[in-house]
């Protein structure tokens, strides 16, 4: 038998070199497409909130805000970790640094970190108070800046329980409005300059600085000013000393009693004539004292400003107030028919559009936006037609030609009542949502309108009795450590046999 002849190498060193070079190709490329789905999923992500009881579930309005953010701003948490709410507020402020990585967050413990805090005291010098602790810095650059104080962001109240015959009280967290704080910081901090906001005065109007319950609007000024970085300043149309309107972006009269002079009339006519903002709101004591003539002008536009003061027996809580729970799809309103929100207005007028108004290119849109029930009337009319009544309209109309203004489109919001967002009422129902929606939609700020309301502070107690709880302990204690022993006394004698 022949001898087998030598059977040489399966592959030649050229053959082994291209199988080598091929396998780390390939794992180059995996290595590649795996740091690009990391890098990519760091960057873009979808975060889906099963909880219903979330603390972190960002509300439109700030997600809106975040995704508009072009500017750099840098948050800084000058906070004691041990405190109750550290973990909610970092929390959160890690939301906004997922929505936008343009916001970067750092975190200075003042107690655990003294070099750290130190350092941060060279930039912001107002750290050396004794008195500074527990605060979140929102720094846009270029001086603009924003500190919240940390312990404010928390609501408490004061509840009482009986304890073993005896009444005990205690201090317990109901609401946290940390993401209304933190969006109203970013948007001072990324606004050049504030909106300026001019509130009429002279004719028995809703003082902004009066903190009276049923008619100071104190709380209303807070919402502009705080929450939407939009200046306000009282002024009367009569004041000759300069044009009292003429860096106004948004004119506020809310609730006149006394009639406007012809001259303040034409001067708010030519306002809205040159692209102006107008809230209009009406105070049912007016009806009595006669027309104040500003509802002359605001026929003009198309609105019609009843003297009828409308009833709605299926939707109130009280003999004078009516629950507003009907809106059109206007984006005014959209968030609140989107949300199930209501609004609470208190004895409201019915403000209608004019039905025989002449249609044309450059007339103004016009559109009722909020209606009562079905079955409404005309208080102290039982008989009158029951239907559903207007009580809030909508104007707009786009730029004026040859007109040259800042202010872009003419937009208006005028409603039947002025009382529901007074110091008591506007915290009912969504009134202060409906604050924010209005002076945003006004204003032409879109990624604002919605309104941000504050998170219920959710306190769960386990109630056991002795047994229960001996129960508890022998599962924890025993039961669960010695199903492992069990398991791995188990493995053990099956390896052995």
């Amino acid at each position: 038998m022949a001898p087998d002849p030598d059977i040489g190498p399966s592959f030649s060193p050229t053959r082994k070199w291209v199988i080598a070079l091929n396998v780390a190709f390939i794992i180059t490329v995996v290595f590649g497409i795996v740091l690009m789905v990391n890098y990519l999923s760091r960057r873009h992500f979808v975060r889906l909130h099963v909880s219903t009881q979330s603390k972190v579930k960002l509300f439109p309005r700030t997600r809106n805000l975040l995704r508009s953010l072009t500017n750099s701003v840098q948050v800084t948490l000058y906070y004691d970790r041990e405190d109750p709410f550290y973990a909610t507020i970092a929390e959160l402020l890690g939301e906004y640094q997922n929505a936008n990585p343009r916001i970067s967050l750092r975190v200075v413990d003042y107690r655990r970190d003294p070099g750290a805090a130190q350092l941060l005291r060279t930039n912001y010098t107002f750290l050396a108070l004794r008195s500074a602790k527990n605060l979140i810095i929102f720094d846009g650059g270029e001086k603009r800046r924003k500190v919240i104080d940390g312990d404010e962001l928390v609501k408490y109240a004061t509840k009482q329980a009986l304890v073993e015959n005896r009444v005990e009280f205690t201090r317990k967290p109901t609401l946290f409005e940390g993401e209304r704080a933190f969006t109203a910081a970013l948007v001072a901090v990324t606004t050049p300059k504030p909106l300026r906001a001019f509130v009429l005065a002279g004719h028995g109007e809703h003082r902004i600085d009066s903190e009276d319950e049923s008619m100071g609007y104190k709380k209303f000024a807070d919402v502009l000013q705080t929450e939407n970085y939009i200046q306000l300043e009282t002024v009367s149309l009569m004041d000759t000393n300069h044009p009292p309107l003429a860096d106004c972006n948004l004119l506020i009269i809310p609730g006149p009693l006394t009639r406007f002079e012809d001259a303040e009339l034409e001067m708010i006519d030519q306002y809205l004539a040159q692209g102006g903002h107008l809230l209009a709101l009406f105070n049912v004591l007016s009806i009595e004292r006669g027309d104040t003539g500003l509802e002359r002008v605001l026929t003009k536009w198309g609105v019609n400003v009843t003297p009828n003061i409308i009833t709605d027996p299926e939707n109130h809580a009280g003999e004078q107030d009516v629950i507003v729970a009907t809106f059109s799809n206007h984006p005014l309103v959209s968030a609140l028919a989107g949300n199930e929100l209501r609004l609470h207005m208190i004895l409201p007028r019915s403000i209608a559009k004019v039905r025989s108004r002449p249609s044309g290119a450059d007339a103004a849109s016009v559109e009722e936006v909020a209606f009562t029930g079905p079955r409404s009337y005309v208080r102290g009319d039982e008989h009158s037609g029951r239907h559903a009544y207007p009580l809030m309209v909508a104007v707009e109309k786009g730029g004026v030609k040859g007109v040259v203004t800042e202010r872009g489109s003419m937009r208006m919001v005028v409603a039947g009542d002025s009382i529901f967002l007074a110091n008591h009422q506007i915290e009912s129902a969504a009134n202060r949502e409906f604050a924010n929606m209005a002076a945003n939609w006004l204003l032409d700020r879109p990624t604002l309108v919605e309104g941000i309301g504050p998170q219920n502070v959710t306190e769960y107690r386990l109630v056991m009795t002795n047994s229960q709880l001996q129960g508890a302990e022998w599962v924890l204690l025993a039961g669960m450590p010695g199903a492992v022993l069990l398991l791995g006394g188990i493995v053990w004698l099956r390896r052995r046999s």
